[in-house]
């Protein structure tokens, strides 16, 4: 069993699946989100979304910065996690402007004063303002801050958006096809809407980087950080302690806790100049959440193999890691994104024009892979000679 399933949690959320299996799938089963008639507005022509993500655990890496630091800036970064989690998967059913958002925050407030509240709400609305020079208009109509300390042991910070959407404008994934480029996006480096440089963790895998990277100190000086019933063999396995410099290519680019502490990564002002400019060379969009870089194999209309021979070289983030854990790179690419976290399904022709876009951000980019006609859906990595196969 793999470390990441002997600490309670699911790469592929197998249960998750199960346990929806039978509901409405939605106007179109292989779009990224779930969409659905106007209900509120009655127009045929339109659709509504309501989408729902978080930080995840990252918040409890949070914590334990805080509390050793002092520096309660980690938490816009967290503010900012909640809601790209939520964006970037509306981007790829082709969302990117008037979008509503709400938050959730769930804390014991014994452990999570208000001055915490406060950073999570000013780095919302920071994140929103940020957006706005880009066209992306997100309106924020307030949450539920709910103390519920028997439930959660620090604080969870989740949000839910909404948007009603023209369906001319949808990405559904249907147009997927054999002969197709996957264009990736990176998810590590400086953009030029970034102030720091980007680990490029985003925020899945959180739980396993956690206690992959983090020495056992913290397992005594924040108990409540952790499941108590999880084996001592598993709870903060690492060697590094949050304040450790790390360095790449020889220069210190942040302590260790900050790195993976990097704010995930917004794709939404490439994502909205690639919509405006090639609509409709865009055949399907990805993000690589849940699943890392598996979770194309979700939301294939067909019988494809996604071969992916090109990747970006993998970050130092997930040399880390995988270096703390011991883990296989089939492993790691099942659980982390690996450094692409988008990804973009066109023709050959548009591809130069769209890695074009995303540089012209500060984000590198190229085609990744491609889509070939199969008898069952399968995805091929490529890396470092070698070939790891995953079949849907």
């Amino acid at each position: 069993m793999s470390l990441y399933n002997q600490r309670g949690v699911s790469a592929q959320k197998e249960e998750v699946h199960q346990a929806i299996k039978n509901l409405d799938e939605g106007l179109y089963p292989n779009a990224f989100c779930k969409v659905y008639e106007d209900f509120l507005g009655g127009d045929p022509a339109y659709i509504n979304v309501m989408h729902a993500d978080g930080a995840g655990t990252k918040s409890i890496l949070a914590y334990m910065y805080w509390k050793e630091t002092g520096d309660a800036s980690v938490w816009k970064g967290i503010a900012q996690d909640a809601i790209v989690m939520n964006l970037d998967d509306l981007l790829c059913i082709g969302i990117h402007d008037n979008i509503i958002f709400n938050s959730t925050i769930d804390r014991n407030k014994q452990l999570i004063p208000g001055e915490v509240l406060k950073q999570i709400i000013e780095g919302s609305a920071a994140f929103f303002s940020s957006m706005e020079q880009y066209g992306i208009h997100i309106h924020y109509l307030g949450g539920e801050t709910a103390d519920v300390g028997d439930v959660v042991r620090t604080v969870a910070v989740n949000g839910t958006m909404t948007a009603r959407w023209p369906k001319n404008k949808l990405i559904t994934n249907q147009k997927i096809t054999s002969g197709n480029v996957i264009v990736g996006l990176s998810s590590y480096g400086q953009a030029n809407y970034e102030s720091a440089y980007n680990s490029g963790i985003g925020s899945n895998g959180l739980t396993s980087a956690r206690h992959d990277m983090f020495s056992s100190f913290y397992s005594e000086k924040f108990p409540e950080s952790f499941d108590p019933h999880l084996s001592k063999n598993v709870v903060y396995i690492g060697k590094h302690r949050l304040n450790d410099p790390i360095f790449i290519n020889g220069a210190e680019v942040n302590s260790a806790g900050k790195l993976v502490l990097s704010p995930t990564r917004t794709f939404a002002p490439i994502i909205k100049s690639v919509l405006t400019q090639h609509y409709d060379d865009v055949h399907g969009l990805i993000h690589c959440s849940g699943g890392g870089q598996t979770k194309c194999l979700k939301y294939l209309p067909g019988n494809f193999k996604i071969v992916k021979d090109n990747l970006f070289e993998i970050p130092p983030i997930f040399d880390l890691i995988k270096e703390a854990s011991g883990a296989d790179y089939k492993e790691m690419f099942q659980v982390f994104n690996m450094g692409c976290r988008m990804e973009i399904y066109t023709n050959e022709n548009a591809a130069a024009s769209i890695i074009s876009i995303a540089k012209s951000f500060g984000v590198d980019a190229q085609i990744i892979g491609r889509v070939v006609a199969d008898d069952k859906k399968s995805l091929d990595i490529h890396h470092n000679g070698e070939i790891f196969n995953f079949v849907s």
